[in-house]
């Protein structure tokens, strides 16, 4: 299907095509949603190269904004799924990708909607690879759903705030690691695909963004009895990060402060270590042997 739009005939990742869609469109910008369109093409191609999309790639990419990722992902995607919750964008998408017959374009809150229930309908089931320039205030939920729900995804690769990505990112010992690093390590291996200076935006955000791949493990690497409580723990071990993990894995009140003691011991980690210092393994160690204490309470 030819487009009759010169737009279309060129890359839209540069700041003269997308303010000229935006004005013939009179789209305003939505401070709330996070929007910030990307406008350089280094970072789309490394975006793309990082989620080494092919032919028979079905993608789902959460606030497509104006299209600009989302047209050179669908030229080489099998399919790809766009999920939009600014109607005022839809005209523009529908203008923007018309010449896609793979793409399929929703107006939802992915926050609100039935993912696995849109991946059935428009993407055969998947498997799916989440690539996105998501809005940033909800980032973190977005891919926190993605895993826990076990969605049938493969890879994330996202662009994500300079902070949130270092986070996930971060090892033990170091002043990023924390609660989010745990659960997004549990289930993924984690990549820095790209670092992204705020001017690359329009409008400007007011801060510096990453590009990281998470891949998603087929399988558990952890070896843990009850993943509820393992994330407590995790929980806990963090809460009040100048605490030693005595006096925090104490303060989830389900063992007395004694059995805390004896379970780290047990489970070979020092009770006067902090949170940030402990490992994915030794966290799956000390849930596990915090589990089966429980459990000999119980009796």
């Amino acid at each position: 299907m030819q487009r009759g739009v010169e737009t279309m005939n060129k890359r839209l990742s540069s700041h003269s095509a997308t303010m000229d869609l935006v004005k013939r469109h009179g789209f305003k910008f939505t401070k709330s949603l996070g929007q910030n369109f990307l406008i350089d093409d280094n970072i789309v191609d490394k975006i793309v190269a990082g989620a080494g999309i092919g032919p028979s790639d079905k993608i789902i990419e959460v606030g497509p904004g104006i299209g600009t990722l989302t047209r050179e992902m669908a030229s080489r995607a099998g399919a790809l799924m766009a999920v939009e919750i600014d109607k005022n964008l839809i005209p523009i998408l529908a203008d923007t990708l018309g010449d896609f017959e793979n793409v399929k374009i929703v107006n939802e809150d992915i926050i609100k909607a039935d993912i696995r229930g849109l991946i059935d309908e428009n993407l055969d089931g998947g498997p799916v690879k989440l690539v996105a320039n998501l809005p940033y205030y909800i980032t973190t939920p977005i891919i926190m759903r993605f895993l826990e729900e076990n969605i049938n995804v493969t890879d994330i690769v996202v662009m994500v705030q300079k902070e949130v990505a270092e986070r996930m990112n971060a090892q033990p010992g170091g002043k990023d690691f924390g609660a989010l690093s745990v659960a997004v390590q549990y289930y993924c291996d984690t990549e820095i695909v790209a670092k992204v200076p705020r001017h690359l935006f329009v409008p400007q955000p007011n801060v510096d963004s990453i590009v990281i791949a998470l891949r998603v493990r087929p399988e558990r690497k952890y070896k843990v009895d009850d993943e509820d409580l393992y994330f407590k723990v995790v929980k806990a071990a963090f809460g009040q990060r100048r605490k030693t993990l005595l006096n925090s894995i104490s303060s989830m009140g389900n063992l007395a402060k004694d059995q805390v003691k004896e379970a780290l011991e047990e489970a070979g980690i020092d009770p006067k270590r902090r949170g940030e210092t402990l490992s994915l393994d030794e966290f799956a160690i000390l849930s596990n042997v915090i589990g089966n204490k429980l459990k000999e309470t119980v009796k």
